[in-house]
């Protein structure tokens, strides 16, 4: 009986592409549509009673203009990234606004700072064309209304996102002046995180203990938003402090450095021959296929129960236990590159060869994520101390 991996899960619903970018709509922002109608359908109505049950729908247009904005705020981002060759994977819309989501690329400071700036400036030219409609045009008050609403809308968006720190577009400023001081990106994340964690306890201390510390209650749905953007900012902020913290570590990322000693013996050897080239054990020992490729690794548990008497006739694969397919990697990997080589491959343990194809080490995932978060793994593990 055959098993099928499991189809991969939408994370929305595709919207198709723009410029080349694919657009999708998480099912996520149909909550935030949701609230927007629950919120402010009642508070158009009291304001305009005469539209009646037209105040939701109202209330719903404004959702579709908020993801409007926030699309073109995205777009924006991608497109500049565009000009500095930055390929872009996608753009999402989402619960929280949406996101830009890039390929690997090169970046600078300064390149850095125009890409994060571009989105709020596309909102603020938005909200100055709304307001150019509102001065110079009579709309009934439908079309007003909902203008109106556009050009506060893609205001506030701008502003808000130009706030210095991290997840905000304006955290770039703060992570990019620190980067060119330091000529460390790492610590100029880890700063711009930290000054986002800053802005949503003074968005915190605003618009909720400043009101009780008066005597006042919090408007309601103000409270919510504030505890929902609060939250999200909070979250990206200490993400990005993770990220920066992870990347100040990533020099430390070596395959050659990481990996234990090791040695490869073809797949006809036997454990006659694996005894001689590793008589103490302080060698891992790699089988390698005909051509050449590590496709096992010996079980030093199972190699040391083959009684004396049958080294000679007891084949090495008969003792080892198999890597994952590909599961190798140039000992002059490291960092990024070697990141995200090894997230390709399957499998806990890699064989690590030369620019000849010679086996020269058995690298350990759970020595690789040690190395970059700082923390030992509980269970200790070694390459040479696996048993199957």
């Amino acid at each position: 009986m055959s098993s099928q991996p499991a189809p991969a899960r939408r994370e929305g619903i595709p919207l198709g592409r723009i410029a080349g970018i694919p657009v999708i709509l998480a099912y996520s922002w149909f909550v935030i549509a949701a609230f927007t109608v629950i919120v402010y359908g009642p508070l158009l109505l009291e304001q305009n009673p005469a539209l009646g049950i037209s105040a939701y729908y109202m209330a719903f247009a404004y959702a579709l203009l908020l993801l409007i904005s926030v699309l073109v705020h995205e777009l924006a981002h991608a497109l500049t990234a565009k000009i500095y060759g930055w390929p872009t994977q996608k753009i999402v819309l989402n619960l929280w606004g949406g996101h830009t989501q890039f390929e690997n690329f090169t970046a600078t400071p300064a390149r850095s700072v125009i890409v994060a700036l571009a989105g709020p400036a596309a909102n603020l030219v938005l909200a100055g064309g709304a307001w150019v409609v509102l001065s110079t045009t009579n709309m009934g008050t439908v079309a007003e209304i909902l203008t109106n609403i556009f050009m506060w809308a893609n205001f506030v968006i701008g502003i808000f996102n130009v706030l210095p720190g991290l997840p905000l577009d304006g955290g770039r400023i703060v992570e990019s002046a620190v980067w060119k001081a330091t000529g460390s990106q790492a610590k100029g994340t880890v700063a711009a995180g930290w000054a986002g964690r800053v802005i949503v306890v003074a968005l915190g201390f605003w618009f909720i203990a400043r009101p009780l510390l008066a005597g006042e209650t919090p408007d309601f749905s103000l409270l919510m938003i504030t505890v929902l953007v609060g939250g999200f900012l909070w979250m990206g902020a200490s993400a990005a402090i993770q990220q920066g913290t992870l990347r100040g570590r990533m020099h430390l990322v070596s395959a050659a450095a990481l990996a234990a000693p090791a040695v490869g013996i073809p797949a006809t050897a036997v454990v006659a021959d694996i005894r001689r080239l590793s008589p103490d054990g302080s060698r891992a020992v790699v089988v390698c296929g005909p051509d050449g490729r590590p496709q096992g690794v010996v079980d030093p548990g199972a190699l040391a129960a083959v009684p004396d008497y049958a080294a000679a006739s007891t084949p090495a694969t008969a003792v080892s236990y198999a890597l994952a397919a590909g599961a190798y990697v140039p000992e002059s990997s490291q960092g990024q590159e070697l990141i995200q080589y090894l997230s390709q491959l399957d499998g806990h343990e890699y064989a690590v060869v030369d620019h000849h194809g010679t086996v020269t080490g058995l690298l350990a995932q759970n020595v690789v994520v040690a190395a970059i978060t700082g923390k030992a793994d509980p269970s200790n593990r070694h390459p040479q101390g696996q048993s199957r």
